[in-house]
């Protein structure tokens, strides 16, 4: 009996061992295969651009998803307000964290491709408006000074800004007074384009 139930253990132990061993064969694999696909969402814009993700200072996935907007959704009703299909927004997040080719004209929708685009700007590490310069910011907003003077002082501040940030903000901006120009449309304007990109911008 000690026998035989030593031999079931042992041959137990040896089909368990098998499978250990198979997990164990496997790991190193899909370790690698992490870390030949660069991640894309989380990541600093810095780190972007030292991977190649980046084009001209802007990260490749915010030049696809502008890119579409501007030719398929600048007259849709309450662009960047109404949420996206979360299960599509996740889908074409996958596509660009596999390092897949997106098509958002055949893959996405301008809702969700609009809802992707906040999802990447919040997810940024530091934001676009660095923490550091967050209080110099606000202090500015809250001056009393004259609008001319505090223009003056924005100008300075936003110089303040690492590179990599400042190219991102300025190409966002440029891209929301385009939307901004078609509120007649899509019922954004800038006060209404700023409520919701504040959050995306400032963590």
């Amino acid at each position: 009996w000690c026998v035989g139930t030593l031999h079931i253990c042992q041959s137990k132990s040896t089909v368990r061992l098998k499978e250990d061993m198979k997990k164990i064969a496997s790991f190193p694999l899909n370790k690698q295969k992490d870390t030949t696909c660069p991640k894309v969402f989380g990541v600093s814009l810095l780190e972007l651009q030292q991977q190649g993700l980046s084009k001209n200072g802007i990260p490749i996935i915010v030049w696809n998803i502008v890119e579409y907007l501007t030719q398929h959704g600048m007259t849709q009703e309450g662009l960047f307000r109404v949420n996206g299909s979360m299960k599509m927004v996740e889908q074409l997040r996958l596509q660009y964290e596999r390092g897949e080719e997106v098509e958002l004209v055949k893959d996405g929708d301008v809702y969700s491709a609009a809802s992707l685009l906040k999802l990447f700007l919040r997810e940024l590490p530091d934001g676009i408006i660095t923490s550091a310069l967050h209080p110099r910011f606000i202090q500015l907003y809250q001056d009393a000074r004259n609008d001319m003077q505090k223009e003056s002082n924005l100008k300075e501040l936003l110089k303040e800004l690492p590179d990599a940030h400042y190219c991102l903000l300025k190409y966002l901006c440029q891209f929301l007074i385009k939307v901004a120009e078609h509120h007649v449309e899509n019922r954004m304007n800038l006060c209404n384009l700023a409520t919701v990109f504040g959050p995306n911008c400032f963590q």
